[in-house]
């Protein structure tokens, strides 16, 4: 990994300090695996704050305590939820952290709140991590100037910066015009990958195919759903599960009753514990990510965590070419484009489940190219330029 911008000079070691994580969103991004290997590799004390992001999740801000790898308290504060304009709650709750040898703020609005806890003395480094990268996050509107200036100032103070892709580590510095102002380290989406279940070619004698993520319109579930209609009548029965809350969870579960899909479809909606999703996953036979093909979608410049979980199960993933990472994965990943339409999309579904030997070959590849991004290789390797050993 090449980092931008001058060598941080001096090093935090991780074994024995303190730790502040906040971020929003009750998917699994990288803010938990982080705080996850924080402890793991020592730390005194890791605070994880967790704030909701889409409308569809609980109204809840957790803040959790672990001291020498023991949870010591856990605080659950119940405020509005109507995103965006419920962000500005986010930094009183709490108003004040913990001192922190380093708060990682997974978005500008965490770091920002990071960054004034530094200037208190509270903090002694601030990483902004961004978890995506929107050229017009909420249109062309004052929010989204405001949000901009935010975003740059962060990227400009703090101690460090994170981006998922190269895509959104080149797209915002062009935004902003930053310099070498901070060290900059491109950290993917990963996954734990000793820890996830395994689909196998048994699970083609019942076929499944998955869908995991938000609700939206970007995400094109309404595809796979269309997809499932044709299917339906066509040989062997092939059933789906649909993971995730959002905006659509309700037109979703509509579709599926008005196109009698209730005994294909499994609509999950919002799923809490992760160790679920990835049970899910394991008993698919196929993934699916059809993300809609829109210029302004944010996908195009993300790193989305699912198709990591997707590799992390050994499933063969079926996508669009929208996230920057698609033709990697068509490459070594054991994934495959298809277009943004249901026919072909049912097509490939059925073809893929009806050929055992190019499916074990796609499951071998996946189980394979997950390796690279194994979160304690990544956080090993790309922990360190930033100034953390």
């Amino acid at each position: 990994m090449t980092v931008h911008g001058e060598t941080t000079r001096s090093t935090t070691r991780i074994e024995g300090s303190s730790f502040t994580v906040v971020s929003n969103g009750y998917g699994e991004g990288p803010s938990q695996p982080l705080s996850r290997y924080l402890i793991e590799h020592g730390a005194h004390r890791v605070v994880s704050v967790v704030h909701p992001l889409l409308a569809g999740e609980p109204p809840e801000h957790r803040i959790e305590t672990v001291v020498d790898s023991v949870v010591s308290s856990t605080r659950v504060v119940r405020r509005p939820n109507r995103p965006p304009w419920t962000f500005p709650l986010d930094p009183v709750t709490p108003a004040m952290l913990q001192p922190s040898d380093a708060v990682f703020g997974f978005n500008c609005v965490a770091s920002a709140h990071g960054l004034v806890h530094r200037r208190l003395g509270r903090v002694r480094r601030v990483v902004h991590w961004n978890v995506d990268f929107v050229p017009e996050r909420f249109g062309s509107s004052p929010l989204t100037r405001l949000y901009d200036r935010l975003d740059a100032y962060c990227c400009r103070h703090a101690d460090a910066r994170v981006e998922l892709s190269e895509a959104a580590r080149d797209g915002r510095a062009e935004r902003y015009g930053l310099g070498a102002e901070v060290p900059v380290g491109v950290i993917p989406m990963g996954a734990w990958i000793d820890d996830a279940p395994k689909a196998g070619a048994s699970n083609l004698n019942a076929p499944r195919v998955v869908f995991l993520g938000h609700l939206v319109e970007r995400m094109g579930v309404e595809l796979l759903v269309d997809a499932m209609a044709l299917l339906k009548d066509c040989g062997p029965a092939i059933a789906a599960d649909i993971i995730g809350g959002g905006e659509l969870l309700d037109e979703v579960r509509r579709r599926v009753a008005v196109e009698q899909l209730d005994d294909v479809i499994t609509v999950h909606g919002f799923v809490d514990d992760f160790s679920d999703i990835r049970r899910i996953l394991s008993e698919a036979a196929v993934a699916v990510a059809p993300y809609r093909p829109d210029p302004t979608s944010f996908t195009r410049f993300a790193d989305p965590g699912k198709l990591k979980a997707y590799l992390g199960a050994g499933l063969p993933i079926l996508l669009t070419d929208v996230p920057p990472n698609a033709a990697e994965l068509v490459a070594v990943g054991g994934a495959e484009i298809v277009e943004f339409d249901a026919p072909q999309l049912a097509d490939r579904i059925r073809s893929l489940l009806n050929q055992p030997a190019e499916w074990s070959d796609r499951h071998r590849a996946a189980t394979e190219h997950a390796k690279s991004y194994d979160w304690n290789r990544l956080f090993d390797e790309r922990l360190l330029p930033l100034g953390f050993s």
